[in-house]
């Protein structure tokens, strides 16, 4: 287990302080991770990778000449949020681009898209990469579903090694794709991992078992088979991977045998010797094997094999020169060019645009409507956590209300610099994402940044505007989520709540009104959500104890809307 720690709700913290200052000469600190002490050169696209922390070397222990240029870092086993990611992406990249680079897991695609659609609509060439080598997590006829594990660090290799050598955006990702293509890993737990400040692991695994097909996140392996001796683990990992060999293999291979934190490396060698005989006997040659802690789960006891199937592409570049904190091959590089200075989130925000009066004005009542959402999900912290433990974690509540009170700070601070309402409900929709974790914060996030663009920041707002901005959230939410109606989230009350305004308004029915109509279908059908078996998220596992309860995320969703009617009825009230 995690034995040593200060504050478990701060490990992540505590951990990048002290290697940051360990490898000061190599990496400075940027808000949401590290990046290389020396600016990226002109012409050099920028590899940015990233994910939750907990298995290092990967990430921040990656970052250096021939591999990544940062790191974004988030807390343990969790992903990264937008902001994060956008700050460090943008304190990273050059003039010839960046490409962001991490596993495949919903909360990790769901912020890195949205950090590189941020860049890009400020101008900055951006892509994502996400890494499917887990041969466990899906059959290869749905490769796109497959998670990323050990392989990670192959593609962040090859991205690297492609990107040193001055290429172009394009082909630096044509590469890694190449690369994540041809990279497949199996492994097996042996047991579980336990996080700071717990007793009690995230799974047990029986003595004498083993968990085939393990995550890197906690995840038990997908079945449970009688651990063997090291040789016959060694000939079932191998023949796992060369199962998914291409019929136009080079029959040479790049090999990684990873220890998930707890296998000793006296155990990984002696895997290794009958692996690396099994492949030699069936005709591959094995390039720079790599044996060891490359890509860990805390203190999880496992193992598993990565084999990348060369070519006359991958093979220079998953041999080429890196030079980081905890990955090197070949000679040691020195640090050379300007040192970074220190780059604080202020440094890397944009500047609030110009603004209409009518505008500001309407900024000033969705900051109103916010300190209303924020005072009625403080009320119900409780009971949405109750809702949420029944098939989840239990921290919707306390997710919702840190997400609002960092949105409502960020709201406040852009009235006070004359933001219009777009912009300030793009700053309140990053704070809230950044602050809540989780997938309703990621969501939350994304909609009121995509309701805050129809407003815009010099239009006048009425309710046939509003209706649009409230349509531009439940599209933004179907295309970021992958849900719709009837799957049991938020949108099981969202996509009611639209459809009613927007019948009242062609009613000609006030829009006041209206919204208070509109609350209350909406209402009634985040009720009716305790029937649904949810089909995303989370809960999906547990989809038959949900039933019977309502959707927290859909419950929340009412209550934040119906504060917006409260809000403007005192601003009339009261003559504003």
């Amino acid at each position: 287990m995690t034995h040593l720690y200060d504050d478990p709700a701060t490990f992540a913290d505590d951990m990048l302080e002290g290697f940051l200052d360990v490898h000061s000469g190599r990496v400075v600190g940027v808000p949401g991770g590290v990046v290389r002490a020396t600016d990226t050169a002109p012409g050099k696209v920028a590899v940015v990778v990233g994910g939750g922390s907990g298995h290092y070397p990967a990430f921040c222990g990656v970052v250096g000449p021939g591999l990544a240029d940062g790191a974004v870092v988030g807390n343990i086993f969790t992903s990264p949020s937008t902001e994060d990611a956008y700050h460090v992406g943008k304190a990273a990249l050059s003039d010839a681009g960046l490409l962001f680079v991490t596993g495949n897991y919903a909360g990790d695609v769901m912020n890195f898209d949205l950090a590189r659609d941020r860049l890009v609509r400020e101008g900055y060439e951006t892509r994502t990469l996400y890494v499917t080598d887990d041969v466990a997590s899906a059959p290869p006829h749905d490769v796109a579903k497959r998670r990323g594990i050990a392989g990670d660090l192959v593609v962040f290799k090859v991205a690297g090694a492609a990107a040193e050598e001055g290429l172009s955006l394009d082909e630096v990702e044509r590469l890694a794709r190449h690369a994540n293509d041809r990279t497949r890993t199996m492994g097996v737990g042996l047991a579980g991992c336990t996080m700071p400040g717990a007793h009690e692991p995230l799974f047990t695994v029986e003595p004498g078992t083993m968990g085939v097909g393990l995550g890197i996140h906690g995840e038990p392996g997908i079945a449970t088979e009688e651990l063997p001796r090291a040789q016959v683990l060694a000939a079932m990992l191998v023949d796992r991977v060369l199962a998914e060999a291409p019929e136009d293999s080079t029959r040479r291979v790049g090999a990684i045998l990873n220890g998930l934190g707890a296998t000793k490396y006296e155990e990984l060698f002696v895997v290794w010797r009958t692996a690396a005989r099994l492949l030699r006997e069936r005709g591959w040659t094995i390039v720079e094997p790599e044996v060891g802690e490359l890509v860990t789960s805390l203190d999880m006891a496992g193992i598993s094999l990565t084999l990348v199937f060369l070519d006359d592409e991958l093979e220079p570049r998953w041999t080429a020169a890196a030079d980081t904190p905890a990955y090197r091959k070949g000679p040691a590089r020195p640090v050379v060019g300007p040192r970074r200075g220190t780059v604080s989130a202020q440094d890397l925000a944009p500047e609030i645009p110009a603004s209409s009066a009518g505008s500001r004005d309407v900024a000033v009542v969705a900051t109103r409507v916010l300190d209303r959402m924020r005072e009625a999900l403080v009320e119900a912290e409780g009971d949405l956590g109750r809702l949420d433990s029944v098939a989840g974690d239990g921290d919707h509540g306390r997710g919702m209300v840190k997400g609002v009170t960092a949105a409502c700070a960020a709201a406040h601070s852009a009235v006070d610099r004359g933001a219009g309402v777009s912009t300030l409900l793009a700053l309140a929709g990053r704070a809230w994402a950044a602050q809540a974790g989780g997938t309703s914060g990621v969501l939350w996030g994304a909609a009121l940044e995509a309701g805050g663009s129809v407003l815009g920041d010099d239009r006048t707002v009425d309710g046939r505007v509003l209706a649009q901005a409230v349509r531009a959230g439940v599209d933004r939410l179907r295309e970021l989520g992958g849900a719709d109606v009837g799957d049991k989230t938020m949108l099981d009350a969202l996509v009611p709540l639209a459809d009613a305004f927007e019948d009242g308004l062609a009613g000609q029915r006030r829009a006041l009104d209206a919204w208070r109509d509109a609350c209350t279908r909406a209402d009634e059908a985040a009720r009716a959500t305790a029937g649904l078996r949810p089909q995303v998220g989370r809960a999906r596992p547990l989809a038959e104890r949900s039933v019977g309860t309502p959707d927290p995320g859909a419950v929340s969703l009412v209550l934040c809307a119906r504060t917006l009617t409260h809000a403007v009825a005192d601003d009339s009230a009261a003559g504003r």
